[in-house]
């Protein structure tokens, strides 16, 4: 197995992304009780989208001498509405509002046409704003990426395509004159996403065979969160890593050429981990990871792909994790709970579909017992490994659910090597 882009013996290490590591490990938790002026933040963003009626204080008082403005104070309403804008935005459903959650509030509110866009490669422009103009040059025929809301190199030269075939000038910067010219044009329909299309296509033309494609594999690490240190956070990590390389040697008995997202011995945050998917071009991108729930009765494998509440997903990451999850559920004794769309950074940031799999909860004992088992570890590897074939069968040639084996699998590649 190969380690980040280790291709000549030298261990390649990504470079540390400071800042959001930086701002992950400061920026404060706010949750049911809070008061102050981030939390007055918070809740004029939640009031903007609807989920939180406003309160309008009488202007007396002062949180200072014992008393809070009302609109400063994160109660039981405040609590409802950061989890209803949880749900919407794909993020875990907990109400608290943490690195993640209060970077998508402040996505959220950004309209567009209330700043000007540019590309800035250092610290990419992010919001709604943003992911509002990549749909309109969508349907203009301009934009073919994801409608993810981060203005990349695609967007800026998406704006630049727009503006010289409407007599701007060509900058790439969405300012005043870009904005009014996209107003008078209005909405158009087109034909569907041109993003989804590509990577069908991609898929379609690469063929049914595994024999080189390209697949990073990203194993969880134990210990991130604060529930799995009440278990065994080596035991985690090693189970995540005996899958991973379980599933490393089917594919390259299949021909395939893998990658690891990071060589163990650290803790890389997911931005990290997409930085090294991207930086290699893998064709596929699979991460293993374990669910954990304050409640031990919270049970089962499930999984996750990119797609947002602005209507863009993953295609293949949706097909990809739909074929993960079925295989599985129908080999294991693991319950089944299905496929959902998230935008995690490290579904959100690659370039590539991902599938990211919760295998098991680590705060369930019978799920644990499943996965100490090298039986069921190779019965999980097995598993991933036909749904990526299936992928590329594109539907020809496929069986019933759980009844492919290893051994048909490489049958079936025999004759391309």
């Amino acid at each position: 197995m190969q380690l980040g882009l280790r291709q000549t013996g030298a261990l390649w290490r990504p470079e540390p992304a400071a800042r959001s590591r930086y701002e992950e490990l400061t920026m404060p938790l706010f949750r049911h009780g809070d008061h102050g002026s981030a939390v007055a933040e918070i809740r004029n963003i939640l009031v903007s989208r609807g989920l939180l009626e406003a309160h309008h204080s009488n202007g007396f008082g002062n949180g200072s001498h014992g008393w809070t403005p009302p609109e400063a104070v994160f109660d039981d309403a405040c609590d409802r509405a950061v989890r209803a804008f949880q749900q919407e935005r794909g993020l875990i459903v907990d109400g608290i509002v943490g690195p993640a959650t209060y970077r998508s509030l402040r996505e959220a509110s950004y309209q567009l046409g209330a700043r000007v866009l540019l590309y800035r490669l250092s610290a990419p422009m992010v919001g709604d704003d943003v992911a509002t103009l990549q749909n309109r040059l969508q349907n203009l025929g301009y934009y073919t990426g994801l409608v993810d809301g981060t203005f990349g190199d695609t967007t800026h030269t998406a704006v630049c395509l727009y503006q010289t075939e409407f007599g701007l000038s060509s900058d790439g910067i969405c300012g005043p004159a870009t904005l009014r010219s996209l107003e008078r044009l209005g909405t158009r329909v087109t034909g569907g996403s041109p993003y989804a299309i590509r990577q069908q296509e991609h898929v379609r033309r690469s063929g049914p065979q595994l024999s080189g494609k390209r697949i990073l594999i990203d194993p969880g690490s134990g210990g991130i969160h604060e529930l799995s240190l009440r278990g065994d956070p080596d035991l985690e990590s090693e189970i995540l890593w005996d899958i991973g390389a379980r599933l490393e040697g089917r594919m390259a008995a299949a021909g395939m050429e893998t990658f690891l997202s990071h060589d163990g011995r650290g803790r890389p945050s997911d931005d990290e981990r997409a930085r090294v998917a991207n930086l290699i071009d893998a064709d596929l991108m699979i991460s293993l990871r374990s669910a954990h729930y304050p409640n031990d009765r919270a049970n089962g494998v499930a999984s996750f792909y990119f797609g947002n509440s602005h209507g863009s997903f993953s295609t293949i990451g949706r097909d990809l994790a739909g074929f993960i999850q079925r295989e599985i559920a129908a080999r294991t004794p693991l319950t089944d709970c299905r496929t959902h769309e998230r935008t995690w950074d490290v579904l959100r940031l690659t370039r590539m579909p991902v599938a990211l799999i919760d295998l098991g909860y680590f705060t369930n004992p019978n799920d644990i017992e499943i996965l100490r088992d090298p039986r069921w570890r190779d019965t999980i590897a097995e598993a991933i490994l036909v749904a990526v074939k299936r992928l590329y069968l594109l539907g020809e040639n496929d069986r019933p659910t759980g009844t492919y084996t290893f051994a048909d699998l490489l049958a079936a590649e025999q004759p391309s090597r």
